[in-house]
């Protein structure tokens, strides 16, 4: 095996593979990627036995085509510190040794052999469907936020992607929660398809986040029952699925709330973040008191003190009302209108929060108590 690749290719791709590797695995060679290059190509894999990343890397010179792995974490440290750009040489000396050298820099790195390597091979043609990658990334950043991250509810711990026809439109619908908050979000799809609801695990939406960041395009999705496959232009990521039922989250949506809260959406969100500072864990509330067209804010810790600011607001009631300061942030983060809309029924009442420049998601936050 032979071959030359730019450096700041490699380093692209082993950094989305860091994503991929446990830091501590129980075997040996899911530490590793795979190499293998062959037809002008280096294409690397890397997996933790739940989630599979290939990545193409095109326009490589190879001398001699082969495969090895060798440890992912010490190639990408090696490989970020080599000046940006540059070539570096690959060669396998002996059976487990892989010689790189770029420049002045001369590495042997200790190899397992390809052969250890798991590879799971499954056919995914069937419910293949294709989507902007813009608006998938769109889809999952505004509900990744909800996910919970406790185990003993494995089944909240990832998205629900499911379809959903309003009217005679299909679409393509995500749904996270914790159970303290809720995001829901959709996407229309211009054609009707095969596509059974799944959840989707967390440490794959985050891979698959920072793939779609960095790329612009088609990506085809296919899944069969316990996996599913995303193809990007050079990249491919197959996952499995959580397996569990995701509750009726739709019955969460409050249908009662008419007590309309609107204000600017940069103030609000400034306003609340600079509040909650006083509250170095944020666990503290951040207290709502609303009068006709006023939101006084204001957040009290026994150890660091208080703070609290007053917002010009448009609403026609009082309330008192509690919410975690790190929720609201969250979502008024990913909020693309120039405002912000609360809908509140009472003090212990769930409420809900509307984007004015995207109906096509909306989120649910439980106050606090007290």
């Amino acid at each position: 095996m032979k071959f030359n690749v730019n450096q700041q290719d490699l380093q692209k791709s082993l950094n989305y593979c860091q994503g991929v590797i446990e830091k501590r695995s129980t075997l040996p060679i899911l530490s590793n990627v795979l190499l293998e290059v062959a037809d002008s190509k280096l294409k690397l894999t890397a997996t933790d036995l739940d989630l599979i990343f290939i990545n193409q890397i095109s326009n490589v010179e190879i001398e001699e085509e082969g495969k090895t792995t060798t440890s992912s974490s010490i190639m990408y440290d090696i490989v970020r510190k080599f000046s940006s750009g540059k070539k570096i040489n690959f060669s396998d000396i002996g059976e487990n040794k892989l010689h790189l050298e770029s420049e002045k820099s001369v590495f042997n790195l200790n190899c397992m052999s390809p052969a250890d390597f798991p590879l799971s091979d499954e056919n995914f043609s069937d419910n293949e469907f294709t989507i902007n990658s813009k608006k998938l990334l769109k889809l999952l950043n505004k509900s990744k936020f909800s996910i919970s991250n406790d185990e003993t509810r494995h089944y909240l711990t990832g998205i629900f992607l499911h379809l959903n026809q309003v009217d005679d439109k299909i679409f393509l619908t995500a749904a996270a929660t914790d159970s303290h908050r809720m995001s829901i979000s959709k996407i229309r799809l211009n054609d009707k398809i095969n596509f059974y609801p799944i959840i989707l695990p967390k440490k794959t939406i985050f891979q698959l986040c920072s793939l779609l960041e960095d790329y612009d395009g088609d990506v085809k999705i296919s899944n069969i029952k316990s996996k599913i496959k995303f193809e990007m232009n050079n990249s491919i990521l197959i996952s499995k699925l959580i397996d569990g039922k995701f509750p009726n989250y739709v019955q969460v949506i409050p249908k009662e709330n008419k007590k309309k809260l609107d204000v600017d959406l940069k103030l609000f969100l400034d306003s609340v973040d600079r509040v909650a500072s006083v509250s170095l864990d944020k666990k503290d509330g951040v207290k709502f008191n609303l009068q006709k067209d006023i939101l006084n804010l204001s957040v009290n810790n026994t150890n660091s003190g208080d703070g609290k600011e007053s917002l010009a607001v448009k609403f026609d009631h009082e309330l008192d009302i509690s919410f975690n300061s790190r929720y609201l942030i969250d979502i008024a983060s990913q909020l693309e209108g120039e405002k912000i809309e609360i809908y509140f029924k009472d003090s212990g009442s769930p409420a809900l929060i509307k984007d004015p420049g995207d109906f096509d998601s909306i989120f649910v936050v439980m106050p606090m108590k007290g």
